[in-house]
């Protein structure tokens, strides 16, 4: 993560044009006592009737300055904190987005949301409101002493006292917040997370009537913000009565010990009164101390937070110098690759070669690591063992852009924006996909079937994930975004397990028409891999059991044999029994 300071220095330019006006405002506004001094003892006891016009034009002219300052002074830090939390926030979600997956899966996305949002929220309120009145605070502190010295050395000495105390007590103050705010900002990510999780399977939660459990649990999590919350507040409520207390006792301490002054001749009446407006100008910074003190402690709070989030690197980065294909023909070879996870082994000594154009299948039972394959020729992981080669390249050599833009995937698990049914096909390459295009894969999706008897086709609007349509629905404009990207490579992680027989064939024959594609097929259904050129089956432990095509592996009587038993016994037992 780049330092605060860098991003300050940034625009340093507007900072001290900020703070030049804020300099000149609080001057403008310190003026104000010196001049209702002079009022008093000049025109009211002095009689002097010819500086009232002068005075009164004077106090009117220092008002006009105070707002025009005051407004360039705000606008400036409001423009460039916010340009600042802007850039923050974008360096923080493009810094999330480079990481690999393995970080996304021992993190919390409510995590990750309230970084990116209520930490980012904090800092820039630290650079923005917040750190003005800091500086304000400073700038209007030295100003009101100086001009406080300067009437009376022997008043001075009241707020020199009041100060320090006030000042010892935000410090102590700052110390208990801050930890309490880092338990602050750990349950807000907690409780951010619960919120999610929930709201995004709210379909699970109804269906096993788990409302009460969930409730519960938010409940638990919602207390405990609550409690840390309530901890912050006593903290506050500690000191905050000690400031109130230094802060009113001040002006009248002033007044007193000034009127005693004043009677012994040693200031005048309207020196005395400027004093005591000084007094209370002074209270304000005081009584703020507490306040800042609360809101900077966020701050800080939330930029160790993201620091924390940007000690995490990309495991799976880009060679230093790599090797451009360029028009990519899709062979593919895994040759002995193994792969390891949690000192699990999930593939063992896998090989195989396919050719531009041709399809593999890719069969076994749960657990036996046939996603797997798919993840580590999409360089989500890295192999442990082995190589593998795009084009007779070594897939470490590409860039991961080129890696993965030659490469369609229909995910096991299908995602589907909170967007238009059009905006989800083209998703892969967005401002390139033609509408010609755009049906002619939803055809062979088998999609166009539902879209058409939409109100409003493709320009329907899903919700997230795909809310409200059908399982089947939501594969089949999966599919069709995978085959609108039109890529040298197609992969397909058991993308027709929601479909019926006759769609699922329908998609099987319009895949047979890409015959310059590249088909790695993971499929439960012996129907999805029977027409593959070369089917491998793989056993527990993550290695290859049996390989071979459709009708090889049936002769062979092993685990595809049984697969295709389970599956196709029943029927083949009742054709036989009617043939008989």
């Amino acid at each position: 993560m780049k330092k605060i300071s860098r991003y300050v220095m940034k625009y340093w330019y507007a900072y001290v044009f900020a703070i030049a006006c804020m300099t000149l405002s609080v001057s403008l506004d310190m003026l104000t006592p010196q001049i209702t001094g002079s009022f008093i003892d000049d025109v009211i006891i002095g009689g002097k009737m010819e500086l009232f016009n002068r005075l009164i034009l004077i106090i009117l002219l220092i008002g006009v300055g105070r707002c025009i300052f005051q407004y360039f002074k705000e606008y400036t830090f409001d423009s460039v904190s916010s340009k600042i939390g802007l850039n923050i926030r974008k360096d923080l979600f493009n810094h999330i987005q480079k990481l690999s997956i393995s970080f996304f899966d021992k993190t919390n996305t409510g995590e990750l949301m309230a970084r990116v949002k209520d930490d980012v929220d904090r800092i820039w309120d630290g650079l923005g409101f917040v750190g003005m009145l800091i500086i304000e605070v400073i700038i209007h502190t030295t100003i009101v002493l100086t001009c406080m010295f300067r009437i009376s050395h022997k008043l001075f000495i009241i707020p020199c006292i009041a100060m320090p105390l006030v000042a010892m007590f935000a410090i102590i103050m700052e110390r208990k917040l801050d930890s309490i705010y880092e338990e602050i900002s750990e349950e807000n990510a907690n409780l951010n997370t619960i919120a999610q999780e929930n709201l995004s399977g709210v379909r699970t939660v109804k269906a096993f009537a788990r409302e009460k459990f969930e409730i519960k649990k938010f409940l638990s999590h919602n207390n405990r913000y609550y409690e840390l919350n309530m901890k912050q507040s006593k903290a506050l409520v500690r000191y905050q009565p000690l400031f109130q207390f230094i802060t009113k006792l001040l002006p009248i301490v002033v007044i007193i010990y000034g009127g005693i002054l004043t009677i012994n001749g040693e200031i005048t009446v309207g020196e005395l009164s400027a004093f005591s407006i000084y007094s209370t100008n002074i209270v304000w910074p005081m009584e703020m101390l507490g306040w800042l003190t609360n809101s900077f402690s966020s701050a800080i709070a939330s930029t160790k937070k993201i620091r924390k989030l940007y000690t995490n690197v990309p495991e799976i980065k880009d060679p230093t110098d790599p090797i451009v294909i360029g028009d990519i023909k899709g062979i593919i070879d895994f040759n002995h690759v193994s792969f390891e996870q949690n000192n699990k082994k999930i593939l063992d000594d896998i090989t195989f070669h396919v050719d531009a154009g041709k399809t593999i299948g890719i069969m076994g039972a749960t657990g036996t690591g046939k996603s797997s394959i798919i993840n580590i020729l999409q360089r989500f992981y890295d192999a442990t063992e082995g190589t593998i080669r795009l084009d007779g390249v070594n897939i470490k050599d590409l860039t991961l852009k080129e890696l993965r833009s030659n490469i369609s995937l229909v995910m096991q698990d299908v995602f589907l924006f909170s967007d238009t049914i059009k905006d989800n096909i083209k998703m892969g390459k967005k401002y390139e996909v033609s509408k010609e295009v755009l049906l002619e894969s939803a055809s062979y999706a088998q999609a166009d079937q539902f879209i058409d008897k939409l109100e409003h086709k493709y320009n329907t609007v899903i919700g997230e994930r795909g809310v409200g349509l059908s399982g089947g629905q939501k594969q089949r404009i999966s599919i069709a975004r995978a085959l609108a990207k039109k890529t040298p490579i197609l992969v397909l992680d058991d993308s027709t397990s929601a479909l019926d027989m006759e769609t699922e064939h329908a998609i099987q024959e319009a895949l047979l028409e890409l015959r310059d594609t590249t088909k790695l097929i993971i499929a439960h259904r012996i129907s999805a891999v029977r027409n593959a050129d070369e089917i491998i089956v793989l056993e527990d432990g993550g290695s290859i059991a049996e390989r071979g095509t459709h009708e090889q592996l049936l002769a062979k009587h092993g685990l595809y044999y049984q697969t295709y038993m389970s599956q196709y016994g029943d029927y083949l037992e009742s054709k036989q029994e009617v043939t008989q």
